[in-house]
């Protein structure tokens, strides 16, 4: 088993484990060049837990990437509110682009959610996404968190790449919420680092209160689980211009050994390779190797 494993994040699914490897390993090794640690990793010492092909629609091979989503496909609920929270962080971020109105969820009507998704699409953050990706982004993040089914078998990919040499966790986006997940349900694990980068998992209501296992606490000290030993090193590192990295700073959901880092990520804020080059991704893997 590889000691350094990689989890991707959402609207991967026509990719594959080598080719998202292959645009990492470099990426992570500058990382580690940055941090001093040069040389620290052989090719063989990382492998991508590779799940998107969970969400590739069956049947459809040929066309796959050509998902004929529109604004109507966005759903009451989950979807909408996802989108409404990018649509906030977006607009907080980037001034040119006009904000939500005060409401905290979308008006249940096409025109509302046309609204928000042109609004996002001229906004850096979302500049090169197609509508049809940012609705398809919204209904995988939906369906890991509320099909049970999905849940397992994308939790289970991970979960069988982090083996008994596995030091290492490096998890992106919805792979974030996925690794996360993965470590609370493996119990005696020997990964000492887990470094999650543009997560989305201190966003209340959509994500951190539908965790598996369920945050628990007093109200206002709700916690979720540590995912591993005391050992076990956590380091969030957030792009300051990332929507998607809602809430940046996760200690006070998770606890206060979370190391938090508000990380200059560029005009492709979410972007993972954004995160691994930077010094302190980088040292947090590094330290895990000593």
């Amino acid at each position: 088993m590889a000691r350094v494993v990689g989890v991707h994040g959402i609207g991967q699914q026509v990719q594959g484990e080598g080719r998202l490897l292959a645009s990492w390993w470099p990426a992570l090794n500058d990382g580690l060049r940055r941090a001093g640690a040069d040389g620290l990793l052989d090719a063989s010492d990382a492998e991508m837990a590779f799940y998107g092909d969970v969400f590739r629609p069956a049947g459809q091979l040929l066309a796959v990437d050509d998902l004929p989503y529109t604004a109507e496909d966005v759903e009451d609920g989950f979807e909408r509110e996802l989108l409404a929270a990018w649509w906030r962080a977006a607009a907080d971020s980037d001034l040119e682009v006009v904000p939500p109105d005060a409401d905290a969820t979308l008006a249940p009507t096409p025109r509302s959610v046309q609204g928000a998704l042109r609004a996002l699409s001229g906004s850096r953050f979302f500049a090169n996404i197609a509508l049809r990706h940012m609705v398809a982004d919204l209904k995988q993040v939906r369906a890991y968190l509320t099909d049970p089914t999905v849940r397992n078998t994308v939790r289970n990919r991970v979960a069988a790449a982090i083996g008994e040499d596995t030091r290492v966790v490096v998890a992106h986006s919805l792979g974030s919420v996925v690794a996360y997940e993965a470590l609370c349900a493996l119990p005696g694990h020997q990964v000492r680092a887990l470094i999650t980068i543009g997560s989305p998992l201190g966003i209340r209501n959509l994500v951190f209160d539908r965790l598996d296992p369920a945050p628990a606490g007093p109200r206002k000290e709700v916690r979720g689980a540590w995912p591993g030993s005391k050992e076990l090193v956590w380091t969030n590192l957030a792009g300051q211009g990332d929507v998607v990295a809602l809430v940046k700073d996760l200690r006070s959901g998770f606890g206060d050994d979370v190391r938090c880092a508000l990380l200059a990520t560029g005009t492709h804020a979410h972007d993972a390779t954004a995160y691994l080059t930077d010094e302190l991704c980088g040292k947090a893997i590094a330290e895990a190797l000593a």
